[in-house]
């Protein structure tokens, strides 16, 4: 099994017939993914072939899950008109929306995803600026790289988009269930709570890797779910230990205050709901390693 992601997915694309969603629906489609149609309404109507495959581009969302069935959107739309794209998935009550794109105000984040809760949590929003989600040989809605890791028996979890990379890398050899970047924005949808829930109920998910990083209290939070929620192995890595106390890094949701939100802090809290937390990706890996042998 695999978690919001699966080899029925039907997938839309919203900006498909940009040069970033041409590119990336070409990926996806490649791995595997069930992409049936884009939404882009100045051509509407039109056809593109991408990846050898005739797409049909729909004027709405609502008019795309009416002809398709879909019910993944995968949103590669400029920051300045995402939130309109956003809030068009959620009218249209799509199941899970997909948010890649970078740079998007916290105002109209906040505002997308309050406005998902009034419409009453029919759809899941991942993101913004995340690299997406994939189930290895079923499905991939975003832009993490297909050939990295095969399907296998961890979940991933990461705040960081180039971590979830190199984690998938490292841990190859045992593959996953499902890998999803939530994003490191200071407003996102689906938290790591949100993944861990998911992955404890998910039978074929046998241990969890979760990826954090300094800023915000999200890390602490996902340790207390873990404490009283979790019964499967979780190993950790948070980044930014190096960093220095105040300063804003890459991103948005990166910032320190005072020992709340440090990479210490975050270890000590996951650490003492009994998280296995290396102090470099490589020994987390290590550390995954060894428990999936002892499986």
């Amino acid at each position: 099994m695999s978690i919001f992601l699966n080899e029925n997915s039907k997938v839309i694309v919203q900006g498909l017939t940009g040069s970033e969603g041409t590119k990336r629906a070409t990926k996806m489609l490649a791995a595997g993914t069930n992409i049936v149609g884009g939404v882009n309404a100045r051509k509407a109507g039109t056809t593109v072939s991408i990846g050898g495959k005739e797409l049909t581009v729909f004027g709405t969302v609502e008019e795309a899950i009416k002809e398709t069935g879909a019910d993944v959107s995968v949103i590669f739309v400029p920051p300045k008109f995402a939130k309109d794209a956003v809030l068009e998935a959620i009218d249209a009550a799509i199941p899970l929306a997909v948010v890649i794109t970078e740079g998007i105000p916290v105002h109209d984040s906040a505002y997308f995803w309050a406005h998902a809760v009034a419409k009453g949590n029919k759809t899941r929003i991942i993101g913004p600026n995340c690299p997406g989600i994939i189930s290895p040989g079923k499905s991939n809605a975003g832009i993490i790289p297909a050939d990295i890791a095969g399907p296998g028996k961890i979940g991933l979890v990461s705040k960081s988009g180039t971590l979830t990379y190199q984690m998938m890398f490292e841990l190859k050899e045992f593959g996953f269930s499902t890998a999803i970047g939530i994003g490191g924005d200071p407003v996102i949808g689906t938290t790591h709570i949100d993944a861990l829930e998911a992955f404890e109920a998910d039978p074929d998910t046998a241990a969890i890797v979760m990826i954090g990083e300094i800023g915000g209290d999200a890390e602490e939070r996902a340790a207390a779910y873990i404490k009283e929620n979790v019964t499967k192995p979780v190993v950790g890595y948070v980044a930014g230990f190096t960093a220095p106390e105040g300063k804003t890094m890459g991103h948005a949701g990166a910032i320190v205050s005072g020992s709340a939100g440090t990479a210490a802090a975050k270890k000590e809290a996951l650490e003492a709901a009994g998280v296995k937390v290396g102090k470099t990706p490589s020994e987390t890996a290590s550390l995954m390693k060894e428990i999936m042998a002892s499986l």
